[in-house]
């Protein structure tokens, strides 16, 4: 009788384990939102002090701080330069990724990918190494860019590529890619476009609702920034150069709208 109980008791305590563990995965869950949402909130009170404190240097800047232009489509639908990183901060609602241009040393002569791409200069002192980063940065609705930084260090690189896309900031045109609905979703692009950087060729091709994107893990970063959903891509040349093949993909994403095609592609 007693190892009849003492089973049942081990089975009791079995079945109560995995209740416990789902609960102090819920808890750890649980202070993981928490601590993003602190750091969301310390950045957007970070922004907003440099925001507040910024004082404009270019005409367009001055009239974007004193509340004549709203939109940031006031801006790029007429084509005007923007020189300031902080009027794109002060019009939408920014989040920002980098591109993985770099290669780390692995095991067996492999390597993996990373956000820094390190060069080094010959000197009479020795070498002196060089950082390179590439930036994407966009609202996931339409508006998306890119940007290079280099630097002795790996921060001011990331800093440097940041600002830069945020002055390239161009705007997508995106439709419904499904034939059988009426216009009614903007989760694709209107119809097929082409670019092109270096050897890279690419195709942007429109999908239906609920296809996802099917492209490459870097193409993702910059699609989803732009606020597209759902996609096909075909493409040619040496694509395991990543930073010609982004730079391709935001040719193609320009074609979308007028506005741009009478302008050819310039070097970020």
């Amino acid at each position: 009788m007693e190892t009849e109980k003492n089973k049942k008791a081990e089975k009791t305590e079995e079945l109560k384990e995995p209740e416990t563990k789902s609960e102090e995965k819920s808890q750890e869950v649980q202070v993981q939102e928490t601590k993003k949402l602190k750091e969301m909130t310390k950045e957007e009170e970070i922004l907003k002090e440099k925001l507040s404190s910024w004082k404009p240097k270019t005409k367009l800047g001055k009239e974007v701080k004193e509340g004549k232009i709203k939109d940031i489509d006031e801006i790029l639908d007429k084509g005007r330069k923007i020189f300031e990183p902080e009027i794109v901060d002060f019009l939408i609602k920014v989040k920002t990724d980098l591109i993985s241009i770099g290669q780390a040393k692995g095991k067996f002569g492999g390597g993996k990918r990373r956000a820094w791409r390190q060069t080094q200069r010959k000197t009479g002192e020795g070498n002196i190494p060089t950082f390179s980063a590439m930036a994407v940065v966009g609202d996931e609705n339409g508006h998306v860019g890119i940007g290079i930084g280099k630097s002795m260090e790996t921060l001011p690189a990331r800093d440097k590529a940041i600002r830069k896309a945020k002055l390239n900031i161009i705007k997508v045109i995106r439709g419904d890619g499904s034939f059988d609905s009426v216009g009614g979703g903007n989760t694709s692009i209107p119809f097929k476009v082409k670019g092109k950087a270096g050897s890279v060729r690419i195709e942007l091709i429109p999908a239906a609702p609920g296809t996802g994107l099917v492209v490459g893990d870097e193409l993702k970063k910059v699609l989803r920034l732009a606020g597209i959903k759902d996609i096909y891509s075909k493409t040619f040349g040496k694509v395991r150069t990543t930073f010609n093949l982004v730079k391709a993909c935001i040719d193609a994403l320009k074609k979308t709208n007028p506005i741009y095609k009478k302008k050819k592609w310039k070097s970020v």
